[in-house]
């Protein structure tokens, strides 16, 4: 996974007044939890562009100052209700032999043969949230839809990787293609339901009678 440096420098001070001033020379007041004791930091706004306003996943590594460095993810981030700036981040340290959960972005590959004939593609999950180690996390997961066809949905459990583990249940359904009014049945869809069709009629019909004899 990729990772984006914010460049900070730690805070001693974590009173109102304190982080007032900071937002007033542009700055965000930032929090790293996960460690032995939490670290209060800033980080010019600007800095966060890349991690925030974007559908992608990324790690981060806190570089202060003095040199120090962390490994961290975006736990929390909070904005202001009119102005939709930046007041505050939370950080979680991460540990590369420790395994961490994690929201990743779904890559929709194809376009699915049932939207071809009509039907409307339903993406139920954009993301899905894993559990993995730091160095095993994907930018995005791959979802192959092409040969879906109408009616057909695909689960989770299709998209199972040995680098991570999803946290959600097997019959998830991350997405799938439903009939709409402009349907159009292909040659192959044809065949399959009329197939089905005349071994339906061959179970219920009813026993063949010879004609009635004319008096």
């Amino acid at each position: 996974m990729k990772s984006i440096t914010i460049n900070g420098s730690q805070r001693e001070s974590v009173g109102k007044k304190v982080t007032k001033a900071l937002r007033n020379a542009g700055q965000v007041p930032c929090v790293l939890y996960g460690g032995d004791k939490a670290t209060h930091f800033s980080a010019p706004e600007l800095a966060f562009s890349k991690l925030v306003y974007t559908p992608n996943a990324h790690t981060v590594v806190i570089a202060l100052e003095d040199g120090t460095k962390f490994d961290a993810i975006l736990q929390d981030i909070q904005f202001h209700p009119v102005t939709d700036r930046i007041l505050h981040v939370d950080f979680y340290q991460v540990f590369k032999d420790k395994e961490i959960t994690m929201d990743i972005p779904v890559n929709f590959i194809g376009n699915p043969k049932g939207v071809r004939n009509g039907g409307v593609l339903r993406k139920n999950k954009r993301s899905l949230r894993v559990k993995a180690l730091p160095g095993n996390l994907p930018d995005f997961i791959d979802a192959e839809i092409e040969d879906l066809k109408i009616g057909n949905k695909l689960y989770i459990t299709t998209l199972e990787n040995e680098a991570y583990t999803f946290m959600h249940p097997d019959n998830t359904v991350v997405c799938l293609v439903r009939r709409s009014r402009a349907v159009v049945v292909d040659d192959e869809d044809e065949d399959e339901e009329g197939e089905e069709g005349a071994e339906a009629t061959a179970e219920g019909a009813a026993p063949a009678t010879e004609p009635a004899a004319a008096e």
